[in-house]
């Protein structure tokens, strides 16, 4: 074995974190610090190798330096065809580098050139913490990164920056990642004392292992666990036996933990097992070679220890080999070179024999022995990430999978065509460096209307490669990329266009619409989520008059589009009000209080005489049944009546119907009586109110007034009275009208709706006290707003936050929205509407969580920890949401909230409550059936069975529910029969 310390590998004194060989072997990378950043160095491997290479001049040992991460480089890894480096660092930031095949450049600030060039073609930002360790899977389709977020995110390393999952199981910093070599399981160990394995499958925990971490401290920057090349065993970092630190060796079988590497003196940060599978003839006098594998291990004890999985003794231990801790390893392909870098900033090169380490198998003979083992593998077929290897038994599965692929597609071109910057095609061919480029064949002139020329800048660039690995440094010069495609660009001379031709094109124009699946929300419909168009004959509310400023405080609140600042001023103005009814009310109590001692000790005498003669005066007998406290009543403040207030009611459907404008006036003078009159100009009719009014509002059904004399006044707009004047126990505090309903909150908290068109009741007498708590300063709770939707359901929001509605037939009130609600901040989604959209929608629940989805930016920090957690409050959460639309009876919130928890149920595969869902919608099989349970086929007005129609191709996503699919889609093809 040969040992080496190149001291000319440094980062310039700084630490080195990373380190990682070149499949080819001719190349290695180092990430760690630089002067103000984050540093990558890609290193030539032959001076290392040679004392002859390291000697001569015209050998390079620098072939590249990077430094576009803004912290420190933790990690970095080769992937496993040599094309791609993927790098991690304190600036939360994945980056993925790519060599392009032109010429040297130079580093910025001096006189030193690239001998290679290396860029970065993704930067992938999902982290929210450090990130410490990368790794690729087999076969290069995923890439896995792990951070001290608690998190591991699995990208698609086809279609990056593409997430396929983030794993949340950990409690603790995750600090190493590991692929199972056949692709079946993915290894991650953290500070939480935890080491987890996960399966590629479906993307779930297999098994936790906790037992010989129970005594570890989080003493080490880094966890760097390791998989064994014949996938029989994980080798963890930092353990603890007997109170001795050790590298547990964890059995695929059982996942049991009962052997160790013991010898190092602290803490174990990295173990990395060589890439093949080794053959030697271990025992003597036995013929038949015997295969293992090979393991390095650093450690915090400046150590490096190297072992064979058939020895029970490390096959050489280097004690003192730097100055500080191990932070990583790495074996080249062919199995005999080692190189370690330490948080000195210092890189260390073994060299092994054949005779030392064993005769590697060859791939052919590994990957036999891997289907020997194991069978297919998960990505031998297939390396799309996407894809399980779920067999597909309906052949409407399949027709489903394909048309769901397709969507995708299409949907992804859109999303590209809306974000990307509009290039034209540049034939790059013709760009040859060292040759001189005719600019003027290609460039392109254009001619404004007047007659102008302009010359569009053609950007000259280097090609890059994008189709192949590096090519090794030292070995053929022949050009492995393959050839470039040609652009569609003719090699003509100049081209002349004009700019009109272009506007006319569409050149300038750009889409306005966001497509649904690019929202945090994955599971969003992009069919409800667009705006709705603006109904002219929307309910409007009195506004009041100039001459008034009493009137426009207390203006009703039910419009979507009132400012903050009126609402907040019209709750001062009541809470005045409200100051001077206690203050007559306090009066009133102590007078009362006086005659009531009065009468008290008349009973008490009374009571006395009684007892003497042995009778039980009536007074202590009342006093004996009513036993419990009375309640103090709510008074709601009722708004002062305005010298004038007026309204416009649309006539039709459209703003081309025109509106009418309906004006109150009080205090009218008519021969010495003073008067309160209603009146339309336009229709020229005019109604004698019989008091005072206090609002009014009205709609193209209907026009309503409040009076001072505790009435409600209804009239057509036509102006004919539709009947009597409504008397009510107390004086009218708000007054709501939408289509044919009419809603009244009196000033003693009581509760009236009735629908005007059938001259019925809905709600009647309902008191608000259960919803009317104390808030946070004690005091009572007041109303910030009123609604009364569509299908005239209330909606009343309180001051402490939470906004309810009354459900008739369960004759209480619902609690709808709050706005302290902790569901809000755990779950995955958060409101179906963005905040600019929402006061445009027509749902009563988007209006009420169109101020409470700040919380939104809290939700990704809550229940990090746990998976179970997060999936328990999204599905509260989801569940909250669909009772609380079928409650406001929002029949379009209703089935977007329904196909949003469908699709979240496939995708955690929750098959029971998909199930619920369905039989629910499905309905009775037979007549008989639904006779008995009474089962209703629509609700809000949708058909379930339609429904159902809708919530069965997004079960058919999931290949693992594809008998759910074809159970339900058999019996509603018989039922629709």
């Amino acid at each position: 074995m040969k040992l080496l310390k190149p001291a000319w590998v440094n980062h310039n004194g700084k630490p080195i974190f990373g380190i990682d060989i070149h499949p080819d072997g001719s190349r290695f990378a180092t990430g760690g610090q630089g002067d103000d950043s984050g540093k990558i160095i890609i290193w030539n491997m032959a001076p290392v190798k040679s004392e002859a290479d390291e000697k001569n001049e015209n050998v390079p040992k620098v072939l590249c330096e990077m430094d576009n991460h803004l912290a420190c480089v933790n990690c970095v890894r080769w992937s496993n065809n040599g094309y791609y480096l993927a790098s991690g660092g304190d600036d939360r930031l994945v980056m993925i580098w790519q060599m392009v095949d032109y010429g040297s450049a130079p580093i910025f600030g001096s006189n030193k050139s690239h001998v290679e060039a290396w860029k970065c073609v993704h930067t992938l930002r999902t982290h929210s913490g450090d990130v410490l360790d990368v790794a690729w899977s087999p076969h290069d389709a995923w890439l896995a990164s792990c951070s001290i977020d608690n998190s591991i995110v699995i990208w698609n390393a086809v279609k990056f920056p593409e997430v396929i999952k983030v794993l949340s199981g950990h409690s603790g910093l995750v600090k190493g990642v590991t692929w199972d070599p056949v692709g079946k399981y993915l290894a991650s160990q953290a500070d939480d004392k935890s080491l987890r394995v996960w399966r590629t499958l479906d993307w779930k925990e297999e098994v936790g292992i906790f037992d010989p971490f129970t005594e570890c401290g989080g003493t080490t920057h880094v966890l760097r666990l390791s998989w064994s090349p014949d996938g029989h065993y994980i080798v963890s970092a930092h353990a603890m036996n007997n109170r001795g630190p050790t590298a547990q060796i964890i059995e695929r079988d059982g996942w049991k933990s009962n052997m160790d590497f013991v010898g190092h003196r602290k803490a174990v940060t990295c173990v990395r097992f060589n890439q093949n599978i080794f053959s030697k003839t271990i025992k003597k006098g036995s013929s038949k070679p015997q295969h293992y594998s090979c393991c390095a291990i650093g450690s915090r004890d400046k150590a490096v220890s190297i072992w064979l999985t058939a020895l029970k003794r490390p096959l050489v231990v280097i004690h003192d080999l730097f100055t500080n801790s191990v932070m990583d390893l790495s074996w080249s392909h062919n199995g005999h070179d080692l190189l370690g870098c330490s948080w000195d900033g210092t890189v260390c090169y073994f060299q092994l024999k054949t005779q030392e380490i064993g005769t590697p198998l060859s791939n052919e003979e590994k990957k036999r022995l891997h289907e020997k083992i194991y069978g297919k593998t998960v990505l031998s077929t297939n390396t799309e990430a996407t894809l399980s290897n779920t067999i597909i038994e309906n052949p409407d599965m399949l027709k489903l999978q394909q048309q769901h692929k397709q969507q995708q597609e299409v949907q992804a071109t859109k999303i590209s065509k809306q974000f990307s910057t509009p290039k034209k095609d540049i034939d790059t061919s013709i760009i040859v460096e060292g040759q001189p480029v005719d600019v003027k064949s290609k460039q392109i002139e254009t001619r404004t209307p007047d007659g102008r020329r302009r010359i569009t800048p053609l950007y000259i660039a280097p090609r890059a490669s994008i189709s192949g690995p590096p090519r090794p440094f030292n070995g053929s010069v022949q050009n492995l990329f393959g050839e470039q495609s040609k652009s569609g660009v003719d090699d003509t001379k100049v081209m002349v266009k004009k700019e009109k031709e272009d506007m006319d094109k569409g050149v300038m124009k750009t889409s306005g619409t966001i497509p649904a699946n690019i929202q945090p929300m994955s599971a969003l419909d992009s069919r409800f989520t667009e705006k709705s168009t603006k109904n002219s004959g929307s309910d409007v509310d009195a506004g009041p008059s100039k001459e008034s400023t009493k009137t426009k405080d207390i203006s009703p609140l039910n419009n979507a589009s009132t400012k903050r600042k009126v609402s907040t001023t019209a709750e001062t103005s009541l809470s005045k009000r409200a100051k001077k009814d206690k203050q007559k009310e306090k009066a009133a109590a102590s007078a009362s209080a006086a005659a009531a001692a009065a009468a008290a000790a008349a009973a008490a005498a009374a009571a006395a005489a009684a007892a003497k003669s042995g009778q039980v005066a009536p007074a202590a007998l009342a006093k004996n049944v009513i036993t419990r406290e009375v309640v103090s009543a709510i008074n709601l403040a009722v708004p002062e009546p305005p010298k004038t207030a007026s309204i416009q009611v649309s006539i039709g459907n459209t703003a081309k119907d025109g509106h009418l404008l309906v004006e109150m006036e009080n205090n009218v003078s008519h021969a010495g009586v003073t008067l309160a009159k209603l009146k339309c100009e336009k229709k020229g009719w005019e109604s004698i109110l019989p008091s005072k009014g206090l609002a009014l509002v009205g709609n193209k059904q209907q026009i309503a007034v409040s009076c001072e004399d505790q009435t409600v006044s209804v009239y057509t707009l036509c102006g004919r009275r539709v009947l009597p004047a409504m008397a009510l126990p107390s004086a009218v505090s708000i007054l709501r009208c939408n289509n044919q309903y009419l809603m009244v909150v009196t000033a003693n908290a009581s509760l009236y709706i009735w629908d005007m068109r059938k001259l019925g009741v809905i709600i009647k007498d309902v008191t608000l006290m259960p919803i009317m708590g104390k808030g946070k300063n004690g005091n009572q709770a007041t109303i910030t707003r009123c609604i009364l939707t569509e299908k005239g359901a209330p909606v009343i929001t309180v001051s402490t936050g939470r906004s309810y509605t009354y459900n008739l037939s369960m004759g209480c009130w619902i609690l709808v929205n709050s706005q302290t609600d902790i569901l809000h901040q755990c779950s995955d989604y958060q409101t179906c509407f963005p905040p600019q959209d929402a006061l445009q929608s027509t749902g009563p629940l988007s209006k009420l969580q169109s101020q409470t989805n700040k919380s939104a930016s809290r939700a990704k920090a809550m229940f990090t920890s746990s998976h179970s957690m997060q999936l328990a409050s999204t599905l509260s959460h989801l569940e909250n949401q669909l009772t609380a639309s079928l409650s406001l009876q929002s029949g379009k919130e209703y089935r977007f909230w329904l196909l949003t928890y469908a699709r979240y149920l496939v995708q955690e595969g929750q098959e029971s409550r998909l199930r619920e869902i369905c039989d629910d919608m499905l309905g009775p099989f037979y007549k008989a059936d639904l006779e008995e349970e009474q089962w209703q086929a629509h609700v809000l007005g949708l058909q379930k069975r339609d429904l159902l129609q809708e919530i069965l191709p997004i079960i058919g996503t999931n290949l693992k529910l594809q008998r759910l699919y074809t159970e339900y889609q058999e019996q509603l093809e018989m039922v629709n029969r």
